[in-house]
């Protein structure tokens, strides 16, 4: 089975193609404010460049977060349109997996924090466990904490992550090192990835809207 996989949690996106525990190909794609445009090209480039066609697709994997709002929205959209449009079915895993999952060399069996930026002095935390075979799979649901309550939280634990002890990035490609118990398939119509906070924007709005109330 061949899945396309959408990762945009942070500014490091990536696509990946994978077969099994085989990676096909993998595109990494920016994703800072001006790069809104560069995740579908980046998939068109990547099916052209493994010699793929959509045909032979058979599922879209989308990182679901926490993390980027702008990021994991640009990505579910895609991969809800794609996964429509190609009549496949749709699936999510939990972007702090994959940041486990993405660290090289890869990570012995045992249990991780993972951890994402989460901005205003905050981040996104949660226990992944790399099973005996190798493979991640999340422990417990992700939290936003403060920094300093990531020491406390963290107790011995080994950190992953962009700019932790165990320096990894959430990566499309990490899919082969995750355990099929990660990964669930979703309806299409309802799912929304697990943004972590509103979007700034909002944040702005509604302090707007009580203050004017």
């Amino acid at each position: 089975m061949i899945d396309l996989v959408l990762e945009a949690s942070t500014t490091s996106g990536s696509v990946a193609l994978v077969e099994g525990r085989r990676v096909i190909a993998s595109i990494d794609v920016p994703m800072g404010a001006s790069d809104a445009e560069r995740m579908m090209p980046a998939v068109a480039l990547l099916l052209a460049t493994a010699g793929v066609e959509a045909r032979a697709v058979n599922r879209i994997v989308c990182g679901e977060g926490p993390g980027s709002f702008t990021g994991l929205r640009i990505a579910a959209s895609l991969a809800k349109g794609l996964a429509v449009g190609w009549g496949v079915p749709l699936a999510a895993v939990s972007s702090l997996v994959l940041a486990v999952a993405s660290a090289a060399p890869p990570l012995a069996a045992g249990r991780y924090l993972a951890v994402l930026d989460a901005l205003r002095g905050e981040v996104y935390a949660g226990s992944v466990e790399i099973d005996a075979q190798g493979l991640a799979f999340p422990s417990e649901s992700a939290m936003r904490v403060s920094a300093e309550a990531l020491v406390s939280r963290a107790a011995g634990v080994p950190l992953v992550g962009p700019g932790q002890a165990i320096a990894a990035a959430p990566h499309a490609a990490a899919l082969v090192h995750c355990s099929p118990s990660a990964i669930a398939i979703v309806d299409v119509a309802s799912w929304e990835p697990s943004y972590g906070r509103l979007a700034e924007a909002q944040v702005k709005r509604e302090a707007a809207l009580r203050s004017s109330a």
